[in-house]
């Protein structure tokens, strides 16, 4: 199968060298691919490094920064007779063997999203698996706490490590290393490009699922993923949480994503006396609860862009 790589870039040049210096060995058993580097309007070194370091790769720069999705369908675009497409985030690191395990995922029937096993800093997986998201499960989150809830298996979050080291089904999956075949695109569509950051990814594996195609979790493909800034950038996290809203108000109505924004302002509200990421997803929530609740963007903040 001919495979795309693509790196999707925004000022990460201290995240490039270590991503390209790993892919040889993430790609052994891959005969025939094509690195792409789509960068979002980075303003740091990121294209220079990326011409050093890749100068057989395909470097495609977008007039600015708009977010996850538009960078992955400008890396589709590159290469149309390409059979999969694997998207990579600047912070991550392919382990050995990766995507060609990947892509033998990819082969089995029905089968139209694959993701590997995800390793943090310390070493240890991460939890990226989760289940479909529902009202119930915002609610159990809600009153429980996200962890707990996951652990008692009531919430979104696949959190029993006997799960990460089987392949477990699930609904969607952290979208930091994701590979999807051709066959699953043209049924499904582009990613949507109205979701800056954050549940992008949820809505394509949905969306696939819709029209047949399930997500295969591969524990045997690892690959390293140093990022999380969500839990370090209060309008990230508030961005998190609002296009959770917004998804579920687009594929069950205004009454359904009633419930669901009142369910993930409880948590947020619960929270926000100890956490300003908690703070700050509250007010977001509140403030613009008509237009989430309507199905329509959530406000991105202009220095994020």
């Amino acid at each position: 199968m001919r495979l795309t790589v693509g790196v999707l870039t925004y000022r990460s040049a201290a995240n490039l060298p270590p991503l390209l210096a790993a892919l040889p060995a993430g790609l052994a058993g891959v005969d025939d691919w094509r690195l792409v580097v789509v960068d979002s309007g980075s303003f740091d070194d990121t294209l220079t490094v990326a011409k050093d370091l890749a100068p057989d790769a395909t470097l495609i720069q977008l007039d600015s920064n708009r977010g996850f999705a538009a960078a992955a369908n400008a890396v589709v675009a590159a290469d149309p007779a390409a059979d999969a497409v694997l998207v990579l985030s600047p912070t991550t690191r392919l382990r050995p063997g990766c995507a060609a395990r990947l892509l033998a995922a990819l082969a089995e029937p029905g089968v139209g999203i694959a993701v590997p096993r995800l390793i943090g800093r310390d070493g240890a997986y991460k939890t990226s698996l989760r289940r479909r998201p529902t009202v119930g499960r915002a609610v159990a989150e809600a009153v429980l706490g996200g962890n707990r809830a996951s652990r008692l298996g009531r919430g979104e979050l696949i959190a029993d490590p006997a799960g990460y080291a089987r392949g477990t089904r699930a609904d969607w999956a952290t979208g930091a290393v994701t590979m999807f075949s051709r066959a699953c695109l043209t049924a499904t569509g582009p990613w949507d490009e109205s979701f800056f950051l954050y549940s992008e990814e949820t809505e394509f594996a949905l969306r696939a699922a819709d029209h047949g195609f399930r997500l295969a979790f591969v524990p045997d493909a690892e690959a390293v993923h140093n990022g999380g800034d969500a839990r370090n950038v209060p309008a990230l996290w508030g961005i998190m949480m609002a296009n959770r809203v917004r998804l579920h108000a687009m594929r069950h109505g205004r009454a359904a994503a009633t419930a669901f924004w009142a369910a993930i302002t409880l948590g947020e509200a619960a929270r926000s006396a100890r956490d300003r990421n908690h703070r700050y997803a509250t007010r977001k929530l509140l403030r613009e609860r008509k237009a989430l609740v309507s199905g329509r963007p959530a406000v991105v903040p202009e220095q994020l862009r």
